[in-house]
């Protein structure tokens, strides 16, 4: 039986950012990841300057930087007349020390923290170690593991679930996730061939708008990263085939004779957990919210989950606050994710897949009111850097 005041499940980068906060302010964490090491998923990539406020603050923002591309500039695009909006956020140097979105790939972030928190006395961290169960009695929270084919307990004071869209926290506790699926699939595919060069005028972040097949092109370290959208009536098998790899790549670059490094299928989803909070357990990122990924808020938002819930957790250890804390991290964050990164990322999803040419330019002209009016162009920065969020946070209470 491992004693610990907080266990942390799932070593993502959520749950490790949570954790390494936790153990920065020196609270006992155990934390457990189901897979062998840290998954290899290539789903979210942009980390945004609000977040790498707070990796900074636990040492980790500049040695993540050293693996990853800045990307100051970032163009919303209309495929068919190649109009390019281009959005600087090197306008907030006044405001971050980080005036940019830094393109790495999450695996990165989850390996650096959680090698870091394994070298801290008193810190534990296991992999390969799967969660069965776990129930809360009159002192704390016992949590059933397998691990090394043996099964054992883990009492902690507190649980957070940082375990994924399927979190066996969440359903431990039998809070609903509430929301929808889309209909149409996410066929996300990795090239090291030079896109740049078939497309002129890209950045390291494109968000590409047309009415038959909007586009995401993201750079990272030594790879883009394409994204599109799939018919949800046709096969994984199918859309993921060299047939279909070499239609996609010859609308972008001319030709489908593109070699790929991976291709991956996605079902989207907008859902929200009807709570985030239930006695000692509480549930972060994918466990509490899933939305598409258009904007790179997902990964971010959940980051920012675990470190609201940390300040909350500490103040409850440590500064004998009551369980009224947790019930502020609950209004706080539920609120922020249903106001802003819900409806943020469904207007992206509508934006980008419009197919009335009117509403197109109709959203086209707004974006090129926003641009060339400096408040309003500032404030649209402050939104999808996430500091408004932040701030629509602070003011709940």
């Amino acid at each position: 039986m491992v004693n610990c005041e907080v266990l942390v499940v799932g070593a993502g980068p959520v749950g490790t950012t949570c954790a390494a906060r936790l153990a920065s302010m020196g609270i006992k964490v155990t934390l457990i990841e189901q897979e062998p090491d840290c998954a290899h998923d290539l789903r979210a990539s942009t980390i945004h300057a609000s977040t790498l406020e707070m990796l900074d603050e636990i040492g980790a923002a500049e040695a993540l930087i050293g693996m990853g591309l800045k990307a100051p500039i970032y163009q919303m695009r209309d495929r068919r007349s190649g109009e390019a909006i281009r959005f600087d956020l090197t306008e907030l140097s006044d405001f971050t020390k980080f005036p940019f979105r830094l393109q790495c790939e999450q695996h990165y972030l989850a390996k650096l923290l959680s090698q870091r928190i394994a070298e801290i006395e008193g810190m534990d961290v296991h992999f390969g170690c799967r969660l069965l169960d776990v129930r809360e009695d009159a002192e704390g929270v016992v949590a059933t593991v397998e691990q090394d084919g043996e099964t054992r307990e883990i009492t902690a004071r507190f649980v957070v679930g940082a375990d994924g869209s399927r979190s066996v926290v969440r359903k431990a506790t039998g809070i609903g996730f509430s929301g929808f699926t889309y209909e149409e699939k996410f066929v996300s595919m990795s090239t090291s061939y030079a896109i740049e060069e078939a497309m002129p005028d890209l950045d390291y972040v494109n968000y590409i708008s047309d009415p038959e097949e909007w586009l995401v092109l993201l750079k990272v370290p030594g790879i883009w990263r394409v994204l599109v959208p799939g018919d949800g009536a046709t096969s994984d098998e199918d859309l993921i085939s060299d047939r279909n790899k070499e239609q996609v790549f010859s609308r972008i670059v001319g030709h489908g004779d593109v070699e790929t490094t991976h291709r991956t299928i996605y079902r989207v989803h907008q859902r929200v957990a009807d709570q985030f909070v239930k006695g000692r357990m509480a549930i972060v990122g994918d466990a509490a919210h899933l939305n598409n990924p258009l904007g790179g808020f997902g990964m971010n938002s959940g980051i920012h989950d675990g470190w609201n819930l940390a300040d909350k957790l500490w103040q409850i250890l440590r500064k004998d606050a009551d369980r009224e804390a947790l019930a502020l991290f609950e209004r706080q964050r539920q609120a922020v994710t249903r106001s802003f990164i819900q409806a943020q990322t469904i207007e992206n999803m509508k934006t980008m897949g419009q197919v009335d040419p009117n509403a197109q330019e109709a959203k086209r002209a707004e974006m090129r009111r926003v641009h060339a009016d400096p408040v309003a162009r500032r404030q649209y920065l402050m939104r999808q850097s996430m500091f408004a969020s932040l701030q629509q946070e602070k003011e709940i209470v």
